[in-house]
């Protein structure tokens, strides 16, 4: 199977074709918009199916509830609450809903430059796939966060990406605000081998179909793959090894969620040919078969 990744203008174009919304996307959406979330979902006349996106998207509620598949999970999010995709990462979503609040894309390159923080973006587990994508704003922080969306959406309704100077900072600082309210998130460091461990990380989801070799990554790195080793156990805990067979799992079981395709389909798109292999890999961590974990999350809920 084949999951489809949209630039922002490529997505908006296909499942959200519209004159009117075309006209409120600014400047070079690939790199950074902000839209109220109305503006976008009255658009939407279908369910999305598994997608991914190359830019991180998050969206902040003011009122309603908003439901989306992110990876292996299934969240619904309410006023106080906010959701991140990140890039790369599997995602799907129904139509029909009615809300209100923002909707946020950004990509890594939009926080390099003078006003920006190039360093953050790596070190938050909500934008790498490896932290819980909903996090739980108190009410003093959720504030916060609000004014800096409402402040971001004016200067871009205005001015589009002209700015940096407005929307650089701000995005920072939201992004630091977020991270300071997730439980799981992990604090900014800059020591050489949670830099190298983060940088092999981010790698992770780019290249999960196309290799799962350690002396692999260590050369797009350009580092050898005892070194990769070393630094990436002393900065996390866990070797490569593990955090490639624990991005397997994660694409593996959004698809299994997501989607339809046979389980030998879903083995090829995470890089694995041998659907033997690929079960034994998944019942070695999660203690099921990817069969049954699929009728696990899928079964219908009963209401008591």
């Amino acid at each position: 199977m084949h999951i489809k990744q949209y630039t922002p203008a490529r997505f908006t174009a296909t499942f959200m074709p519209s004159r009117e919304l075309s006209a409120q996307l600014r400047g070079d959406t690939s790199q950074f918009f902000i839209l109220p979330l109305e503006a976008m979902y009255q658009h939407v006349h279908a369910a999305v199916p598994p997608s991914k996106g190359t830019s991180h998207n998050c969206l902040l509620l003011t009122e309603g509830s908003a439901s989306m598949q992110v990876g292996g999970g299934h969240y619904t999010i309410h006023p106080g609450d906010i959701l991140f995709v990140p890039a790369g990462q599997v995602f799907s979503f129904p139509h029909g809903e009615i809300n209100k609040g923002y909707i946020l894309s950004f990509h890594d390159d939009f926080l390099q430059g003078k006003y920006g923080n190039a360093d953050l973006a790596p070190s938050l587990s909500f934008l790498r796939g490896w932290g819980p994508p909903c996090i739980h704003l108190d009410e003093q922080t959720y504030q916060f966060v609000l004014h800096i969306f409402e402040r971001m959406w004016q200067a871009y309704a205005t001015h589009g990406i002209q700015q940096p100077d407005i929307l650089q900072p701000y995005l920072v600082a939201m992004l630091c605000e977020v991270n300071r309210a997730g439980v799981n998130t992990q604090a900014l460091t800059t020591s050489a081998a949670h830099q190298l461990a983060q940088r092999f990380t981010a790698l992770l989801f780019d290249n999960l179909s196309r290799t799962h070799a350690v002396a692999d990554y260590a050369a797009l790195l350009h580092v050898s793959p005892g070194h990769l080793h070393k630094a990436v156990r002393q900065a996390t805990g866990k070797p490569p090894t593990r955090w490639i067979d624990e991005a397997i799992l994660l694409q593996a079981k959004a698809l299994l969620r997501q989607s339809d395709a046979p389980v030998a389909e879903v083995a090829t798109a995470v890089g694995l040919l041998d659907p033997s292999y690929f079960t034994r890999l998944f019942k070695k961590y999660e203690g099921i078969t990817p069969s049954a974990f699929r009728r696990r999350v899928t079964a219908p809920t009963e209401i008591s």
